[in-house]
């Protein structure tokens, strides 16, 4: 018998459920069947079932223009693949997806197989988008293709703002759909690949005003985590293709999940049931006027590995404080971990280009070329918080500018971050910045 996986449960009153998307299947024996079925598998043998499902999209192969072949890959999914799922004990709660609304047809067999959706949605949506208020959870499931915007990449914002109003004594607010809304692992294009950028900032924009925490999506093949004005976005698109998944890099996954009066927590198992990433949000750290100044010395305090420790995750804060010379666009440094052997500094930050922008670069190799992520146009005096978390990936290097602002991710196109990076205790110093810093670690094991 396979092993009982462990489940995170609320602390307090609260809601443990699961997210997982893009399966792509539907069709019998083909190469989506068998990796779906293992991540289901992994769903099955969690300590308790979850109270709900979110499933952000592309759950059928699709894209037909036959509408009795996409029926026949509609019922395959529900009757055969997910046949395991008791769906009136355990409600499932669905996006629309590129690969399964992609015409004004298939948005109708959308509606018809999902009959048990709400339908109370933006106009012209009906079973398309739609809202659920599960006590003091709001859930919010878009629709980021609707035909009646012209197509893929395209989201109704109005209702949204609206539902979220009408909603604001919601303590949860989570929103849901297929596309992302920032750049997930450098793959980026307007209407394909993301949110169109101008429509995708009025989205976020309504989601930090009514204090959402996450927005969840999927489509990007992979896992992913960024936060933007406090807001998270997750991709969690890795329930069973996996044959366009980078190596080393994504897997096939399912996301087990808490909210509470602690805020989010979660968990993301692949098909063995091995915890790969996870994380708590957000965190509470001490005001920046009681950290310490840091010095060549203070990074000794950390071990070299504490940035790969899956257990016990690192979140690492400098604030830095100074001017720049405002007519030198040559790249300043702030502080730099060294690496051995002559090697480009592991992990250097500092200001590049006209104007400044604040510049991070990750090395993590040697011999290889470095990783960069941006703030931009950093003013000539300035004071700034930069932080490192280790349980984020490319999403875990963030900046705000002080206690009490929000924390964004850097702008970046890479699919890795500093849980690459050995902790070196040989750092190089500017001495005409002043650097305070602070770090602090979360515990696995109390998320259980």
């Amino acid at each position: 018998m396979p092993d009982i996986i462990p489940i995170m449960r609320p602390k307090s009153s609260g809601h443990q459920f699961v997210m997982y998307g893009d399966s792509c299947s539907g069709v019998p024996n083909a190469v989506h069947e068998s990796t779906f079925a293992s991540v289901n598998a992994v769903l099955q043998r969690l300590a308790e079932p979850p109270e709900f499902i979110c499933y952000p999209g592309d759950e059928i192969m699709g894209l037909t223009t036959d509408p009795a072949e996409l029926r026949r890959q509609w019922d395959y999914w529900f009757n055969q693949e997910m046949r395991w799922l008791d769906r009136d004990a355990i409600p499932m709660y669905h996006t629309t997806g590129n690969h399964t609304t992609y015409d004004t047809m298939s948005e109708d067999i959308f509606r018809e197989v999902m009959a048990h959706l709400p339908r109370n949605g933006a106009d012209g949506q009906a079973g398309l988008s739609y809202f659920v208020r599960r006590d003091d959870l709001l859930m919010v499931f878009v629709h980021t293709l609707w035909t009646g915007l012209g197509g893929e990449g395209n989201v109704e914002t109005d209702w949204l703002a609206q539902t979220l109003s009408d909603h604001a004594d919601a303590k949860h607010k989570l929103v849901f759909g297929h596309h992302p809304v920032w750049t997930v692992n450098g793959y980026f294009a307007d209407y394909q690949r993301n949110i169109e950028h101008d429509n995708g900032q009025i989205f976020w924009r309504i989601l930090v005003e009514h204090d959402v925490t996450a927005y969840v999506c999927s489509h990007i093949l992979a896992f992913d985590v960024q936060v933007h004005e406090g807001v998270l976005q997750i991709c969690t698109a890795g329930s069973g293709t996996a044959h366009r998944m980078p190596d080393g890099v994504e897997y096939l996954h399912v996301m087990q999940a808490v909210l509470d009066d602690d805020g989010l927590r979660y968990q993301v198992l692949d098909t063995e049931g091995k915890v790969r990433e996870w994380l708590t949000w957000d965190w509470d750290s001490p005001p920046s006027d009681t950290w310490e100044t840091f010095t060549t010395d203070s990074p000794k305090s950390l071990p070299t590995d504490c940035l790969q420790d899956i257990k016990n995750l690192r979140l690492i804060i400098w604030e830095i404080s100074g001017q720049i010379d405002p007519d030198d666009y040559r790249p300043q440094t702030f502080f730099s971990m060294n690496a051995d052997n002559d090697a480009l500094s592991s992990l250097w930050l500092g200001t590049m280009g006209n104007p400044h922008n604040l510049t991070v670069a990750l090395s993590p190799r040697a011999n290889r070329s470095p990783h960069r992520w941006f703030k931009r146009d950093l003013p000539d005096t300035f004071s700034i918080q930069f932080a490192i978390h280790s349980g984020m990936n490319a999403g875990g290097l963030l900046w705000r500018w002080d206690d009490n602002s929000a924390w964004s991710t850097l702008t970046g196109s890479s699919s890795w971050g500093v849980e690459r990076l050995p902790w070196s205790h040989d750092w190089t110093l500017a001495d005409n910045f002043s650097i305070k810093w602070h770090h602090q670690s979360f515990a696995l094991d109390d998320c259980f």
